[in-house]
């Protein structure tokens, strides 16, 4: 069996210095500030940006968490969870997104129609849809690769490498786990953290995010126990078949129209 990688986040070693941000950006090639076109605003929060989008796939969540006995700030890197069970690349209609190497959701823009399928069925909203140009519509969808020309030259990822605080670390899915079950213990037992717990193990098959958490992850807006969507296995066996068909039939239609035009205007020549 392939080894299966992943990425260990512990949120309470996180001081928010949005590191990986920056280094994400750097790696990927992803314009950061843009004078005139992307100007920063004070809007009552820390975060910066305010949500993912096409040039930011991974940000760091501000989270002001009072659970009656202290009041904490809780950080949470965002990122794409490269599900085990991924509905994004189920549904993907031209093999842009897919299962690849090591567990990893690989992209390949060059293959992405912007349809926005991926965005759609995401129960984590990751995928983010890029406009090129409004007049035909014409879109691409971008997400965290975890680096997948780093990883898969055995390199680590590039927010992970530049981690300043030692929150995140790559390697074995198994040993990723087992360090966070452990971080866990200690949150639990010496820390004073008796809500702390791991995310990712399980969710959708297992996740290529492994997160140490020091409150429920519904505080952070991570879904507890998060779905795959059903209408999703519809639109793969049913919706997209179908479509498929009718653009197919369509087509045949278009071309036989052609040959019995071109038909009749030769039988009106004969004539």
């Amino acid at each position: 069996m392939t080894e299966r990688l992943a990425m260990y986040i512990d949120t309470s070693k996180c001081m928010a210095c949005r590191g990986c941000q920056v280094a994400c950006k750097q790696w990927n090639d992803r314009q950061g500030y843009v004078p005139g076109v992307r100007e920063t605003h004070n809007v009552g929060t820390y975060e910066n940006p305010l949500k993912l989008d096409p040039q930011t796939w991974t940000r760091i969540k501000f989270i002001e968490y009072d659970d009656g006995e202290r009041f904490q700030w809780l950080f949470m890197k965002e990122g794409c969870m490269h599900c085990t069970n991924a509905a994004c690349a189920d549904v993907c209609p031209t093999g842009a997104l897919k299962y690849g190497p090591y567990g990893i959701i690989t992209f390949e823009r060059e293959l992405c129609n912007g349809c926005g399928y991926c965005s759609q069925f995401c129960p984590f909203h990751i995928p983010q849809l890029e406009v090129i140009n409004r007049l035909t519509g014409e879109a691409k969808s971008s997400k965290c690769v975890f680096c997948q020309d780093r990883t898969t030259n055995g390199l680590k990822p590039a927010c992970v490498k530049t981690c300043p605080a030692g929150a995140l670390d790559w390697g074995d899915r198994d040993e990723m786990i087992a360090k966070a079950e452990a971080r866990v213990e200690v949150l639990k037992n010496e820390r004073g953290f008796p809500k702390a717990n791991v995310y990712g193990k399980t969710q959708l098959g297992g996740l290529g995010r492994i997160y140490v958490l020091t409150a429920p992850p519904e505080v952070y807006g991570l879904p507890a126990d998060p779905k795959y969507p059903a209408i999703s296995t519809l639109w793969q066996k049913i919706v997209q078949p179908v479509g498929q068909a009718v653009f197919g039939a369509t087509i045949l239609g278009l071309v036989a129209a052609f040959f019995v035009a071109r038909r009749n205007v030769h039988m009106e020549e004969v004539e």
